[in-house]
């Protein structure tokens, strides 16, 4: 999707606002609330929106910089959803960069390891914009020095390669979560394709649904080395098989609601229950697939429409989502036609919140990993549009700074081993 022009020249806050709101967020987002204590809306949403600490846990610039060789920290404007420089403007704080290769990608984990070269080197060139980091200790004193704290998130365990030393590795590299599945099942944990074909889909090495023994011994070496588990892609068995299994609180990286938009890939009410009950979060996925239940036929027919085109490129060994883009790109004033609106993606914050509180839901925006997001959401500069909707909806500054990201923190320190 070719993102649309911004005129965003928000100045940021100096660093030492933004220390303290980290700081409060830490020390605070824990304690239980009287329940007789009004809260609160102080300031502009702008004031809320420089103040807050934003986490981003789903962007996927990574496999565009090794599938079309565009680089960071240059201007991409028009081009992407993200560049360095567009991603501070929006006022992102902290971005968890997607590590990700489909399942017919051979030595997956090598190629991940190229991915988080790719992102070292843009780290080597701006030391003064964007730094890695290892724990929250660290992300807050980027955030103290107005720089992006990045992390890595492994978007798929068959990048381990059924070896429990690869993930230790991908650890040390910086991976703090790892998306259990992408859309293919590994031997030892089925995904949520898989688990809902029409045809069976694939089994685990067992011969059934969910984790492996196996798989429970990655989820506990997860827990172990603090590796949040990510449950988005997973299937519901190996969702319940997680739930069982976990010490720690879980994310979903990149899902939305499935009781608005029924897809495989996003939650039932009894998963959120179960989530937050965990005490983990839900990161709304901004894909307009995920987000509008009507959007699927429409995308089916526009893809049908330049079948030729999009098959071409498949057979010219492009993946399929790197097609499916392009031609998105290509017949952008088409695909535009049929955007959804900004509002559903609001709808599915509301949901979460209404159903089990303002402290499980969170931003996962899967930018740069997906052809469409709704209407107002183009690019990495308009997350402020999240929080001038939650001011409107009458939240509180302290709901809302824990939406942008406040709840992912909690979960991050959480999962820390110390």
């Amino acid at each position: 999707m070719v993102p649309t022009d911004s005129n965003k020249n928000n100045k940021k806050p100096t660093p030492m606002k933004k220390i303290s709101v980290a700081f409060f967020l830490l020390l605070t987002v824990l304690a239980c609330k009287s329940p007789t204590e009004t809260k609160k809306t102080t300031g502009s949403p702008k004031d809320i929106h420089d103040k807050a600490i934003l986490v981003d846990t789903h962007n996927d610039f990574l496999t565009q910089t090794m599938e079309k060789g565009v680089v960071f920290d240059t201007d991409l404007k028009g081009r992407t959803h993200s560049d360095l420089d567009r991603m501070k403007q929006g006022g992102v704080n902290v971005q968890f960069f997607s590590v990700w290769c489909d399942g017919n990608q051979i030595h997956p984990f090598h190629f991940a390891l190229r991915q988080m070269d790719s992102l070292d080197a843009v780290v080597k060139r701006n030391p003064d914009k964007i730094v890695e980091v290892k724990n929250t200790a660290e992300l807050m004193e980027a955030v103290h020095q107005n720089k992006i704290a990045a992390f890595f998130g492994v978007e798929g365990g068959h990048m381990i390669e059924n070896d429990v030393a690869k993930l230790d590795s991908l650890y040390q590299r910086g991976t703090r979560y790892m998306t259990l599945t992408h859309n293919n099942s590994t031997s030892w944990a089925t995904s949520a394709a898989d688990e809902t074909s029409p045809q069976g889909g694939a089994l685990n090495s067992e011969g059934k649904k969910g984790l492996t023994v196996f798989g429970r011994e990655v989820v506990h070496r997860m827990n172990t080395l603090g590796m949040v588990v990510d449950i988005s892609h997973v299937g519901e068995q190996t969702f319940a098989d997680v739930m069982e299994t976990t010490t720690k609180p879980i994310i979903a990286s990149h899902s939305s609601v499935y009781s608005i938009c029924p897809v495989p890939r996003n939650l039932k009410d009894d998963q959120i229950k179960a989530i937050a009950k965990n005490g983990g979060v839900i990161q709304i996925n901004f894909y307009s697939d995920f987000i509008d239940p009507d959007y699927n036929k429409n995308k089916e027919a526009f893809l049908h429409r330049h079948q030729v085109e999009f098959d071409s490129l498949v057979q010219a060994g492009k993946n399929v989502y790197v097609a499916e883009e392009w031609v998105f790109s290509k017949y952008d004033q088409e695909a535009q036609s049929f955007r959804p609106p900004f509002s559903l993606v609001i709808d599915h914050i509301e949901y979460i919140i209404k159903l089990v509180g303002a402290d499980y839901v969170g931003l996962g925006s899967d930018f740069d990993g997906i052809p469409s997001a709704p209407i107002g959401l183009d690019d990495v500069t308009d997350y402020i549009h999240i929080t001038e909707a939650l001011v409107e909806k009458g939240h509180s500054t302290e709901d809302i700074d824990k939406i942008l990201g406040g709840n992912l923190l909690r979960v991050l320190k959480a999962n820390e081993v110390y």
